[in-house]
């Protein structure tokens, strides 16, 4: 005879981390370093704050695997009274609205905690400050996994004399340094590219990075909004109605619908055979279906919204690619807002070339979803699939070519692949968006890279001239009995009113839109 039993939902994810991503020591280790990094840069930037994170590696037990991560930022903290719950019971969080997060469901503080308390049975140490804040209040937390609660072993509070404000975050774990170390510095140059306006300081045990900060512009904050009559399933109506006794379906639609005002509210319902003036809750079931799978079906709505989505903008994508890769030239574009199943998007692109990037025989893809580095699964991401269906050589490009493109897609519901959040689906929306996208920067690419043809080739031809003033200045001035040098300054100026140009004017061009190699030949030409 089967018994039967519920499964409390912290001891849940205890069980099934790695669909959290914590698939193993070295999975792990990367994981608890992103999620502690997008939690303080959704802490800092999403209000203003130029972001400063401090992470620190270390070995604490080298039989064992045993590593300690700490990190610190200078974010809007954390009110002592929530630290345990925010740290310590699953879906406890401050994510759950419609606008754009890193992460989705406010889980992955909560992975670090029970991957950590699982693997070394340590707490998580935990120190923070809101703005002027009079104190600092420090906690160890574990999980109670049946009850899905904090467990609190030690409470402190400190005076905070220097008005310090942010979180700090200190947790023992199992995890494979050698094994997460690449996965680690990818991830932090890669969120470098897509938040240059932050400072990172990493110190691990045989690697020390610093991330500078590139700018102090920091991308547009998102609001908070209603969700779009498209997006909504029977339960989240259902669960709306709840606050919305005494309203009739026409005031129910516009004022908890975005995108909605009396006057598209009264066509749509008119169109879909509902009574403007019925109590939303007398609704049947039937109907409550029936009203739902209409709200889907209705083409009168306008597209949602755009004002919760950030992106990063073209500016900064460029500052931060050329910062991080080494590119000689990055050319960014973001697209407008669109929408997928009521959800908006916006898709931003940017090619980045030459430089330090080294010739290979596809483009090097850096793919981001609401700011975050995706390092793993690019096949299976519709970004690869994308990139390589693209038509380069319309666009000037040779393979093997220093060729790197970035594909941003930030929206308040990314849609992905799988569980592991790290590709994106193919969305036939997105993708027609993400096409665009990196044909406009493209094209940018292809005009920098005719006129860089442009200007090599009129410096050929202008070493190719002067290769014979020298000699024919010679004979001229015997023939003639003028000064040579006179001849030969002459024969200059007939060479630049040939090209239509200047002899400075062309190698200062040149030399700018050329590599260093090539810049070397140029000036060696010039000597001869």
């Amino acid at each position: 005879m089967y018994s039967y039993e519920a499964l409390p939902v912290a001891e849940w994810f205890r069980r099934n981390r790695e669909l959290a991503g914590f698939h193993n020591s070295t999975r792990a280790l990367y994981q608890t370093i992103r999620e502690l990094v997008e939690n303080s840069l959704d802490a800092t930037e999403t209000y203003g704050i130029l972001p400063t994170i401090y992470l620190r590696v270390a070995v604490e037990d080298e039989q064992k695997s045993w590593v300690s991560v700490y990190a610190e930022d200078n974010g809007i903290g954390i009110p002592g009274n929530e630290i345990p719950n925010v740290f310590g019971r699953v879906f406890y969080s401050s994510k759950y609205r419609i606008k754009q997060h890193r992460g989705v469901f406010g889980l992955g503080l909560k992975m670090v905690v029970l991957y950590a308390q699982s693997t070394t049975n340590k707490p998580v140490l935990v120190r923070s400050a809101t703005l002027k804040s009079d104190k600092i209040y420090e906690y160890q937390i574990m999980i109670d996994t049946n009850a899905n609660s904090p467990i609190i072993l030690d409470r402190r509070e400190y005076p905070n004399k220097y008005r310090w404000h942010g979180t700090a975050v200190k947790v023992v774990l199992e995890g494979n340094w050698l094994g997460a170390k690449k996965r680690i510095e990818d991830y932090l140059r890669r969120t470098a590219i897509i938040a240059p306006y932050a400072e990172i300081v990493f110190k691990g045990p045989d690697m020390d990075l610093w991330l500078k900060r590139r700018t102090t512009k920091l991308p547009p904050a998102p609001k908070e909004g209603l969700p779009h009559p498209k997006s909504v399933d029977v339960d989240t109506i259902k669960q709306m109605l709840l606050d919305s006794r005494g309203m009739t379906l026409l005031e129910f639609l516009t004022e908890n619908f975005d995108a909605v005002g009396e006057g598209t509210a009264k066509a749509f319902l008119e169109w879909a055979g509902f009574n403007p003036n019925a109590k939303a809750t007398a609704l049947t079931p039937e109907e409550l279906v029936r009203l739902v799978e209409k709200m889907k079906q209705y083409e009168g709505w306008r597209r949602p919204r755009a004002d919760w989505l950030s992106p990063v903008g073209a500016e900064l994508l460029e500052i931060g690619a050329k910062a991080i890769l080494g590119a000689e030239a990055v050319f960014a574009v973001t697209r407008k807002p669109e929408s997928y199943g009521g959800h908006p998007f916006i898709v931003e692109a940017a090619v980045a070339w030459g430089g330090q990037i080294p010739p290979s025989d596809k483009p090097l893809l850096l793919r981001y979803a609401n700011k975050i580095p995706l390092l793993y699964d690019e096949g299976a991401d519709v970004a690869r699939k994308v990139v390589d269906e693209f038509h380069w050589d319309n666009y000037k490009v040779k393979f093997p070519a220093p060729l790197a493109v970035i594909i941003h897609v930030c929206s308040t519901k990314i849609p992905y692949a799988s569980a592991g959040k790290e590709a994106i689906a193919e969305v036939a929306e997105i993708e027609k968006e993400m096409r665009l996208a990196l044909r406009d920067a493209a094209k940018k690419l292809r005009l920098y890279l005719s006129r860089k043809e442009k200007e090599m080739e009129l410096f050929n031809k202008y070493i190719t001239f002067a290769k014979y003033v020298d000699e024919i200045a010679h004979n001229l001035s015997v023939i003639t009995r003028l000064e040579k040098s006179i001849i030969a300054q002459n024969l200059h100026k007939l060479i630049e009113k040939k090209l239509g140009t200047t002899v400075d004017e062309l190698v200062k061009h040149t030399l700018s839109l050329t590599s260093a190699s090539q810049q070397e030949e140029v000036t060696e030409a010039m000597a001869q």
